[in-house]
């Protein structure tokens, strides 16, 4: 980064601030859609007029192409012309320090001096196990080992399409510490219902406050999960450290030891 960039950056002003492409505060964006016609000009100036709605000054197509044979891939570039006043926003987030595989291991040892257990599934109709295998399985994801490679974590990775009369029958049976849902079918928000359905079964068996409850998935964030009576909610990007390390914090802080 240039060092006129970065006295730009200084100088922003933080209660008004929108995006940035060629130089600072131009509002530069780029916008990608598909619409239901075929390519050609008249598409083209649809989506101009249809960007211009959105309020974006200057539209312009940079590329379009026909998706078989009744639809146009579009994408260009506009000028937004709204700002957010970042210097107060305010998101929930996950509230514990992150440490690595090693240290997570010695806290277990240290400070609750058991092998813990951790029951992971996707629940309801989700079959999409990505998630759920990236931070269970012992290959894990992204250079950094799963639960299951955790000595110190007894880690059962139950699957997909788990009911969650499945699920709490499993962590009862397995003593579990800690149960994490995965979420990424999200239609008709049916993943809200799954995740409250299992909060008010598992407070009707007497087991919620036993347990450290997480929810996982591309449209669960921190604060969604709060409001559906979980510990704690990981979105997009999250490893395995990240949601151990909350975890056996979350055990300590509880007296879940």
């Amino acid at each position: 980064m240039s060092a006129e960039h970065q006295t730009q950056i200084a100088k922003a002003d933080l209660t008004r601030i929108r995006p940035y492409g060629d130089t600072m505060d131009d509002g530069k964006v780029q916008l990608s859609f598909s619409l239901p016609v075929p390519d050609g000009p008249e598409a083209v100036e649809a989506a101009r007029q249809l960007a211009a709605k959105m309020g974006l000054l200057h539209p312009t197509v940079v590329h379009h192409e026909q998706m078989g044979t009744e639809f146009t891939f579009v994408v260009l570039y506009g000028c937004c012309v709204h700002t957010v006043d970042y210097a107060h926003i305010e998101v929930p987030k996950v509230d514990s320090t992150r440490m690595d595989f090693y240290e997570i291991n010695q806290f277990i040892r240290d400070r609750i001096g058991r092998k813990i257990t951790v029951v992971g599934a996707c629940t309801g109709t989700d079959a999409h196990t990505v998630g759920i295998d990236a931070i269970m399985n012992m290959k894990g994801y992204h250079g950094e080992y799963g639960l299951e490679r955790y000595p110190e974590i007894l880690a059962y990775n139950l699957g997909s399409q788990v009911e969650n009369e499945e699920l709490v029958r499993k962590a009862v049976e397995l003593g579990a510490d800690a149960l994490l849902v995965s979420q990424v079918v999200t239609q008709k928000d049916v993943h809200i219902h799954n995740l409250s359905a299992l909060v008010d079964l598992l407070e009707a068996e007497g087991l919620r406050e036993r347990l450290v409850l997480v929810a996982g998935g591309p449209r669960i964030t921190h604060e969604l999960a709060l409001e559906l009576g979980y510990d704690a909610g990981f979105g997009p990007g999250t490893l395995a450290p990240d949601v151990a390390s909350f975890v056996v914090q979350e055990m300590v802080r509880r007296n879940l030891v």
